[in-house]
């Protein structure tokens, strides 16, 4: 094997998933040295670790793992990356099913992000100039205290040359998108304010990393690329073709066949695959049914991510020196990196809550990063051990973003005081408090469920009612409608601080999740309101919830909802001159 081949052998162990899911060109020589690399099993298991039939152990043991984790309040995602851990340990190497699972999981999930991407977010200067600024300084940053340290005489940092520091430093200045992206989903977030700031930002460091694997490969897209700009002019076959296929199995395998067949298809160019599938769920963007589209993969994927998440510990061979020195850049330059986020977004007049709750989920080293490394390590520039100090520093680092984002909305409550002290008295536009236009009653999440509370208290009460959602899309949907509705999120204690309640006498809460609405309902006791609380649930204990907390009325969607279908035929039948026959039953009674 060539002296290249040999590089991307000795790294394989760590970036094999990471190189296959993103690497700017799946089919060139570099790739296919990844695939064909193999690692010997020198742990307790006597068979051959390439044995695909073994990988529902691997699941069976990340299930377990991953029950832990949400047993004691952390994400899935944490339980998975031990589950990787131990797995390596005992000496198991993932099979293929694991690494086409974090392929198209991956694949899946950038084409998520494009169909809820609004493009005009990322030409704005707290977007894109907060993203060149901090990773700059970043790099300035990591880089000269690596310089520092080695100057020091700490001798894992004595032989690294300005360069390689850079690089490594570079490497460190990604967030992760996949960790970012989860965390908004678990959380509801992904269309707040600070989601939408988090994913153009994440964005643009993508844009950022695919410049960087084009400059340093030297491989260039094919002339055949070019054809890639008149793809929107398929936006219209494609969007009807979406809207054709149904609400069922056609609908996800439509979001399956756009996803994969994208990235195929910019990968056959020249172009990274990942690029692909994200530029066809922008394309698909801003219909009706891309919301539907996005639900139907939404499970999908978070399947399929299983196996990314899987891949980052069965991948590590470390040694003390390395989990030392990754232990280092997630611990002391890590916090580092997320106060230079918040400072730099405050500095571009984003809010304080928003900067902080955008750092939390950026706080993360990137997938991104392995792959910089192996780029860097073939080209010569970087040390093969780097590559286990970033696999590792992306490791640890997700598990102290998971630990703190479990619980992001209670630490922002305790530091509100102090953070608020570096907003900005200026705001943007779109963050001045909103003018409820002397409202009465308040319908707070415009979804199906919210929207029909608006519609049913509008025809009774007039313009005395107004709807809320932090979906800037949805907001502009009832807005074209008619409907008197207003950006705002109800989780934001400077929202409910921001607008005048007086007028209020009736807050109607139509949130997706019983903790968004528990905490509604504290924010509301917290600025003085003293109207009425009704809420919507699921399920009896949270209706007990809710009660205990202060809502004055419930509404049991699933009990009350065959009740309610029941009385509006019955109402339409007698409208319409007919009614129902007498049952049997009433007849011989």
């Amino acid at each position: 094997m060539s002296a290249r081949g040999g590089v991307i052998e000795t790294g394989c162990r760590i970036t094999t998933a990471a190189f296959r899911c993103l690497a700017v060109n799946r089919h060139t020589a570099a790739e296919h040295d990844i695939h064909c690399c193999r690692v010997n099993n020198n742990g307790p298991f006597p068979f051959d670790s390439r044995n695909t039939v073994l990988d529902p152990l691997w699941l069976l043991i990340a299930l377990i793992l991953g029950l832990a984790a949400r047993r004691v309040y952390l994400p899935p995602l944490v339980g998975f990356l031990l589950a990787g851990f131990a797995l390596h340990a005992l000496g198991v190497q993932g099979g293929e099913v694991l690494r086409e699972a974090a392929d198209i999981g991956v694949l899946l999930l950038l084409f998520t992000i494009g169909l809820k991407l609004r493009l005009r977010s990322l030409l704005v200067p707290e977007v894109w100039g907060s993203t060149c600024i901090h990773m700059l300084l970043t790099v300035l940053f990591i880089s000269g205290f690596m310089m520092l340290a080695g100057a020091a005489g700490l001798a894992w940092f004595g032989h690294l040359e300005w360069k390689s520091a850079a690089l490594v430093a570079f490497a460190l200045s990604f967030s992760s998108t996949v960790f970012a992206v989860q965390i908004l989903e678990e959380r509801g977030e992904m269309k707040t304010r600070h989601g939408q700031v988090s994913i153009g930002i994440l964005v643009i460091q993508d844009i950022i990393a695919v410049s960087f694997l084009v400059l340093a490969t030297g491989e260039m897209p094919s002339i055949w690329a070019l054809g890639l700009l008149f793809l929107p002019l398929l936006r219209p076959l494609l969007n009807k073709t979406m809207e054709h296929s149904g609400h069922g199995e056609l609908l996800v395998l439509f979001g399956l066949v756009m996803a994969v067949g994208g990235g195929e298809l910019f990968s056959l160019t020249g172009m990274k695959d990942g690029l692909g599938a994200l530029v066809f769920g922008a394309l698909l963007g801003g219909q009706p049914k891309s919301n539907e589209l996005a639900r139907s993969l939404l499970r999908f994927k978070d399947l399929f991510l299983l196996g990314f998440f899987l891949q980052i510990g069965i991948e590590t061979l470390p040694e003390l020196s390395d989990i030392v020195i990754a232990a280092l850049l997630a611990v002391l330059i890590l916090p580092l990196k997320s106060l230079l986020w918040f400072l730099i977004m405050t500095r571009f007049r984003l809010r304080a809550r928003t900067s902080f709750l955008s750092t939390m989920e950026l706080s993360s080293y990137s997938e991104f990063g392995l792959i910089v490394a192996v780029m860097a390590v073939t080209a010569g520039w970087l040390e093969q051990q780097w590559l286990v100090v970033i696999a590792l520093s992306l490791s640890f680092s997700f598990v102290i973003a998971a630990i703190v984002n479990a619980r992001v909305h209670e630490l922002y409550a305790r530091l509100e005081p102090l953070l608020y002290r570096f907003q900005s008295k200026n705001r943007l536009p779109v963050d001045v408090p909103p003018d409820l236009g002397g409202a009465e009653i308040l319908v707070v999440g415009m979804g199906r469920v919210g929207t029909g509370a608006y519609e049913t208290m509008r025809e009774v009460f007039g313009d005395k009612v107004i709807g809320i959602d932090a979906n800037q899309n949805a907001v502009c949907w009832h807005q074209e409608k008619g409907h008197k509705a207003i950006l705002g999120d109800a989780k934001d204690p400077d929202f409910w601080q921001g607008i005048d309640t007086q007028n209020l006498r009736l807050v109607m809460l139509a949130m997706p999740t019983l903790k968004d609405m528990h905490q509604a309902v504290m924010l509301l006791k917290h600025v003085g309101y003293d109207g009425l609380i009704a809420a919507v649930t699921r399920y009896e204990d949270d209706r007990l919830a809710l009660e205990q907390a202060g809502v004055d009325a419930t509404f049991n969607f699933y009990k009350e909802a065959g009740a309610g279908f029941a009385e509006h035929v019955r109402q339409q039948l007698t409208q319409g001159g007919r009614r129902l026959a007498e049952s049997e039953t009433s007849g011989q009674e």
